[in-house]
C-alpha cells in the first residue's frame, strides 16, 4: 500500500456512482466587478473507480445536462443556455474525463483530466479533499469528496461579455468550479 495513501481508503477500493440528490457541481463567477454569482448544474451522472491501495489507477467520469443550469434566476440562466454562452441547444453535454490521479499526501487528492464545453476539450486539475465513508441506513457504502478547481471561460470560446461604465466587464473570465461528491458503490 502506498504510505500516502490515506489508510481508510484501501478498503473503499471500487466502483462507485453519484448520489445525485447529495452531490453539488456547482460554480461561482464574478458579476459586474464587485459580487459574486453562484450556481449549479442540477442534472448530471458520473462514476468513480477508487484505489485505495494505489490512488494513481483511480477513475472519474462526469456528464453534466447544461440545460439544467441553476443561479436562482431564470432570466440569467436563459441567457447562459443561449448561443452567448453554452449553445444548450447544439451542445447539450459538458463532460470530464479523468486522465490521472494522485495522492498529495493526508486526506489531499488531485485528479487531472479533459474537460469538454461546446466541443472544446482543454485539460482540467481539480484538487480533492476526502470526507470519509459511511455505510447509510439503506446499507449502502457511500465515500465523500470536495474538490475545487478554475478555468478560465475563455479558454472554452466562452467570450461573451458587457463593457462596465466604471471599467471592467460583466462577467469575469475566471470561473470557480465547486464540488461536493457523495458517491454509493456499485453493489
Amino acid at each position: 500500500m502506498s504510505t500516502s495513501a490515506h489508510p481508510d481508503l484501501a478498503a473503499l477500493t471500487g466502483d462507485y456512482t453519484l448520489d445525485p440528490a447529495h452531490t453539488t457541481i456547482g460554480f461561482v463567477a464574478r458579476h459586474a466587478m464587485v459580487t459574486n454569482v453562484k450556481g449549479q448544474f442540477r442534472e448530471f451522472s458520473g462514476t468513480l473507480h477508487l484505489d485505495g491501495s494505489d490512488p494513481a489507477q483511480s477513475t472519474a467520469t462526469l456528464d453534466v445536462t447544461m440545460e439544467s443550469i441553476d443561479t436562482g434566476n431564470a432570466d440569467r440562466d436563459g441567457h447562459l443556455k443561449s448561443a452567448d454562452f453554452f449553445k444548450t441547444d447544439e451542445y447539450p453535454t459538458m463532460t470530464f474525463r479523468s486522465t490521472s490521479a494522485e495522492s498529495l499526501g493526508g486526506d489531499d487528492y488531485r485528479v487531472t483530466g479533459d474537460l469538454t464545453i461546446l466541443g472544446t476539450t482543454k485539460p482540467l486539475t481539480i484538487d480533492l479533499e476526502y470526507n470519509g465513508t459511511a455505510k447509510d441506513p439503506f446499507g449502502n457504502d457511500r465515500v465523500g469528496f470536495e474538490g475545487k478547481a478554475e478555468i478560465k471561460r475563455s479558454e472554452w470560446g466562452l467570450t461573451w461579455n458587457a463593457a462596465l461604465e466604471t471599467g471592467g466587464v460583466l462577467v469575469s473570465d475566471k470561473i470557480k468550479l465547486v464540488f461536493d461528491i457523495s458517491a454509493i458503490r456499485n453493489a
